[in-house]
């Protein structure tokens, strides 16, 4: 037996979410319910003092995140986004954990930590994986692909360079018709295109809105709650002037039906 679909709020953003019921006649928690679990989950203590200004509650509802999806976390770091997504999408949810091999070979550590994440019960819904750096797949249609402040890598040198064209094909691919493609990531000046994505790890917005369009992509809008009016946006992220505090964008996208 299947529940009517109900309205959830996160944060300051609504979106509508029809979620199905669960064995035995329980009711499914709502998608606040589920994301405020996933918020409190003890398995992310580490990662509670940058909710502030990560903004996961925000932008999870911009996206449209619910229980049941099957997610792809691109380039996940040390698992901030892939816990909370676990947790959040469920037991019929999935959640892949995807390095392209360029950057798995200098993320040794976080490779190591999400593959415990993967063996753990607490999180057996995870695929830890590393694939060819020119070749994203998924082994099943996905409602959302997330990538967090790693588009502006792959025209860089140590990732072939890959022209970020490669991987908007591929995302599109691996989507389902209606699905999303969230794009996270360190605003650069107007106008800049990609000429900083080596020397300063930042890209221009609409550099990524015109290549993400180009892939077939429907352009669903922005959220703006991570940005910051005091970033020059003409400095290095890592700069201690700047770090943990540059002005991001948030991009969806969604693949027409």
């Amino acid at each position: 037996m299947r529940n009517p679909a109900w309205l959830a709020a996160f944060g300051t953003l609504c979106v509508t979410l029809s979620i199905g019921g669960t064995a035995a006649g329980a009711p499914a928690p709502t998608a606040r319910q589920a994301l405020d679990a996933a918020l409190a989950d003890p398995g992310r203590a580490m990662h509670r003092g940058a909710d502030a200004r990560r903004k996961p509650a925000a932008l999870i509802a911009f996206a449209g995140v619910k229980p049941g999806d099957k997610i792809l976390d691109l380039i996940p770091g040390d698992g901030y986004w892939t816990r909370i997504f676990s947790k959040l999408v469920g037991p019929r949810g999935k959640v892949y954990a995807v390095w392209p091999e360029a950057y798995a070979k200098l993320a040794t550590g976080n490779v190591a930590t999400l593959r415990e994440l993967s063996a753990s019960s607490r999180y057996g819904n995870i695929v830890t994986q590393v694939q060819p750096t020119t070749r994203l797949t998924a082994p099943e249609r996905l409602d959302v692909v997330w990538t967090s402040q790693n588009y502006h890598d792959y025209p860089d040198k140590f990732m072939g360079p890959t022209d970020p064209s490669v991987l908007n094909r591929a995302v599109f691919a691996i989507l389902k018709p209606g699905g999303v493609f969230m794009v996270i990531d360190h605003r650069a000046p107007p106008g800049s295109g990609m000429s900083d994505t080596e020397s300063l790890h930042r890209i221009d917005p609409a550099t990524v809105i015109a290549q993400v369009k180009a892939a077939g992509f429907r352009y669903a809008g922005r959220s703006d709650v991570l940005a910051n009016p005091q970033d020059p946006l003409t400095v290095k992220v890592f700069d201690p002037s700047i770090r943990g505090r540059t002005s991001q964008f948030a991009l969806k996208f969604v693949k027409p039906r």
